[in-house]
């Protein structure tokens, strides 16, 4: 059973990997927006995975984020979420993300329950 009020909390640091320049999304030594998105993503995922019905999980289905400010290479990056919404199986997620200097960007993010095996299954018959 998910309920609402679950918290998640991550933190990781900007290394080269996770940089716009290195990741395809901009040309500069920052951290990039879609790290911040897996981020988001990872955050809430593992926030709700022990509440979750053996061999379920959740798969994301919506984001909407702003990535309001830069942060360079080195610095600790933290990610919190909170469920906000249950509706059946769609899980509604606030996520805020901040360096050591501040917000650096906020969002809503939403995830499916799905039956893990199924699912994968449905994925790998596309081939």
């Amino acid at each position: 059973m998910v309920n609402i009020g679950v918290k998640g909390h991550m933190q990781i640091e900007v290394t080269k990997n996770l940089l716009a320049k290195n990741v395809g999304s901009g040309a500069l030594d920052v951290f990039a927006t879609p790290a911040m998105i897996a981020l988001i993503e990872e955050t809430a995922w593992k926030s709700v995975a022990p509440a979750l019905d053996f061999g379920t999980t959740t798969v994301g289905i919506s984001l909407s984020i702003d990535h309001t400010a830069p942060t360079p290479l080195g610095m600790i990056v933290t990610c919190d979420t909170e469920l906000v919404a249950v509706d059946g199986k769609k899980l509604t997620f606030n996520a805020v993300v901040s360096d050591e200097k501040g917000e650096i960007g906020r969002g809503t993010h939403e995830r499916f329950i799905v039956e893990a095996e199924s699912f994968q299954a449905k994925a790998d018959s596309k081939r």
